[in-house]
């Protein structure tokens, strides 16, 4: 630890902290509040119809670059809060699509349907959204500035880049720059055309005899190429080590020993797969056959991320204790500089902090608001209460996860329906435990749920920007007055679209449903996932013992010396995602490896010539996967037809497709790694 502090102590800021730049100003936030606005109706929309989220931050801070400077005449600074602000919307309407619907497929004894109201909806959307900032406040220093050398935190990183090079101009802007419109051509080949195979994967059959549905498989895209250059390949070599147990060891394992008829009976159970005599759900079931096209997907869903969500709670615990000296003197400092005035006086621009009397105060209003709104499920004022305190305690500890998570990872691949599983798991025991049992209690503790998850997602979105402000030199305080502003007013937005979304056609109305959301327009699967989760918790109908496996996964990687936590994610995401974050750490590992025996060292973590390009491949991915997917729900027809897929498999094959996807996937990290290179 003391070796972290050293490091931050040598830090400086793009902008030091004696200028006085301007920063926090009514076209800042109100820029900010606007695209908070836009993302957040955007990212409801768009995962309720395509499944998907995008991440806001990057691709605000490129528009604030290119238009904020020219048009609006903004700072660096400046800049900083406007996508600040605007990148609460999105985190915000990840939890809510992610959870709320959930309110619809409890039990119908419950009335959890009554709750899925805009004011329900909205009041939990801010609270949340709250909630993950507020916690974040006094954990900046302890998670922040005193691991700044060991947490990359790869989107704020990147972020920063972007405004910095943006800000310089000449050879920094060049490099991202080149990053960025490289990324863009390579998309347009991948999602537009159909050129680039997105997802190339080696299955082995469920019938083999020595290896059944074992899986190598990548999501070859720009952005997940150039966080993994950033994170590094210490950090990128144990998150793919979890996924290679997860689909070379466990799935083998259990498609061997596991028949299908129970995979698919799990399925039924866990909300995947209306019943077993229906086609379809995670992995294809046949019910005339008894098989799943895709075995591997489906032992995934009904057992794999169960374990993952058990190994991600332990290793969020195993890191909250071996992390908690540092927060507990983070928070004693904070304590302190209440008790002393003039010490908080002298303390600099930039580690200037909100007060912790904001936390203990927004705390403290958290759980008596939800004790006294009628939105809020419960039949008295104690349970409301009690509500309230759960959710301020598990929101400490999955912020805290949470936060480290995506310093590791980014927000992109940040487990929070892991996260979400096990609040709901630890909410569900306590309400056994003082005799909440039934389906009364099925929306509280949706509602307990709901809130983690999306103050979870804030967290972890919020921790990214604090990042790019203590890299770029930024106020801390504006910009947690910035994420509150972000989190009202884009809760309010999130929290009317899903109503439109919701309202039936009167087709439907005429077959007796009531809610769009739920059907085949809007499916929110993850919704069905946790309502299913707590009706079987609270019916005592749960299979802890996978649950279990995961927890005692991570016990043993702490006690091998290995970061449970960074292995733990690995095992509950999908190796699509991990192997090819892992590419970009090895290209990082490469370069370091070749520059060091040339003698010329590392580079610059933030401004080197490889960074600045992984940044800009970062960028450009997820601002074409944004404009891609807005195009897509509205002109889907359209983008079919641009597809030419079809013919180069026609004169390739299948797996000359792939291969030739491959193939393009490795001269973009060669190009990464020339880059890099460079002097």
């Amino acid at each position: 630890m003391a070796e972290t502090s050293q490091q931050s102590a040598k830090f400086e800021p793009f902008i030091s902290a004696t200028q006085i730049v301007p920063e926090f100003t009514v076209k800042s936030v109100l820029l900010g509040a606007f695209f908070g606005i836009v993302f957040g109706a955007s990212t409801v929309y768009l995962a309720l119809k395509a499944g998907l989220t995008v991440s806001a931050s990057i691709p605000i801070a490129v528009i604030a670059i290119s238009l904020g400077r020219k048009i609006f005449k903004t700072t660096i600074l400046e800049n900083n809060i406007i996508q600040t602000t605007g990148s609460a919307g999105e985190s915000i309407a990840a939890g809510v699509v992610f959870t709320l619907p959930g309110f619809l497929f409890l039990s119908i004894e419950s009335g959890g349907a009554s709750f899925f109201n805009y004011w329900t909806i909205f009041t939990l959307a801010m609270f949340g959204g709250l909630l993950g900032t507020l916690m974040m406040i006094p954990l900046r220093r302890s998670l922040i500035v005193e691991e700044h050398g060991t947490l990359p935190y790869p989107e704020g990183t990147a972020c920063a880049s972007v405004l910095i090079a943006g800000e310089k101009g000449g050879d920094f802007s060049k490099t991202a720059y080149q990053g960025l419109f490289f990324a863009f051509a390579y998309a347009i080949l991948q999602k537009v055309f159909h050129i680039i195979a997105e997802t190339p994967a080696w299955v082995t059959t469920q019938t083999n005899k020595y290896f059944p549905s074992a899986t190598v498989n990548g999501e070859i895209t720009p952005e997940y190429l150039g966080v993994g250059y950033i994170i590094g390949p210490k950090i990128a070599g144990v998150l793919v080590a979890g996924g290679v147990l997860a689909w070379l060891g466990l799935i083998p394992l259990l498609a061997s020993l596991v028949p299908a008829h129970t995979i698919a009976e799990q399925l039924v159970k866990l909300g995947y797969l209306k019943d077993v005599l229906t086609n379809g759900g995670p992995g294809g079931w046949d019910p005339t056959t008894q098989t799943f096209a895709n075995t591997a997907t489906a032992v995934y869903k009904a057992y794999v991320r169960q374990i993952g969500a058990g190994a991600v709670a332990a290793g969020g615990f195993i890191t909250l204790l071996k992390t908690f000296p540092t927060i507990v003197s983070s928070f004693k400092g904070s304590i302190a500089s209440l008790k002393n005035k003039q010490a908080a006086a002298s303390i600099s621009r930039t580690e200037n902090d909100l007060s912790f009397l904001t936390v203990i105060g927004g705390s403290f209003a958290l759980i008596i608001l939800m004790g006294l709104l009628p939105q809020i499920p419960g039949d008295n004022l104690l349970s409301k209460l009690l509500i309230g305190i759960l959710v301020i305690v598990f929101g400490f500890f999955f912020v805290t996860v949470s936060s480290r998570i995506v310093g590791i990872i980014g927000s992109s691949s940040n487990p929070i329906s892991g996260m979400t599983i096990a609040t709901l798991m630890g909410t569900s025991l306590i309400f056994i435990g003082v005799g909440w049992t039934g389906t009364f209690y099925e929306p509280m503790a949706l509602v307990v749920g709901g809130m983690i998850c999306i103050a979870a997602a804030n967290a972890g979105a919020t921790s990214q920007d604090l990042k790019t402000g203590y890299i770029v030199g930024a106020t801390p305080k504006y910009q947690q007055l910035a994420l509150f502003v972000g989190a009202i007013v884009s809760s309010a937005v999130i929290g009317w679209t899903v109503q439109i979304l919701d309202t039936p056609t009167p087709e439907m109305i005429s077959q007796g449903i009531h809610h769009a959301i739920g059907t085949e327009s809007y499916p929110a699967p993850q919704g069905t996932l946790m309502a299913t989760l707590i009706k079987g918790l609270l019916s005592f109908n749960l299979d802890w013992q996978f649950v279990l496996v995961g927890v005692f996964i991570s016990i043993v990687m702490e006690l091998c010396g290995v970061k449970a936590l960074s292995f733990a994610v690995g095992l509950y995401l999908p190796l699509s995602t991990t192997l090819p974050i892992f590419v970009g750490g090895a290209i990082k590992g490469v370069a370091d490896y070749v520059r060091s025996r040339k003698g010329e060292g590392q580079e610059d973590a933030e401004l080197g010539k490889g960074s600045l390009f992984a940044t800009g491949l970062v960028a450009g991915g997820a601002l074409f996967g944004v404009i891609v997917a807005i195009v897509t729900v509205k002109a889907k027809d359209f983008m079919e037809s641009l597809s030419i897929e079809a013919n180069i498999e026609q004169m390739l094959g299948a797996n000359g497709f792939e291969l030739l996807g491959v193939i393009a996937f490795s001269i973009m990290g060669l190009t990464l790694y020339k880059v890099a290179m460079k002097k």
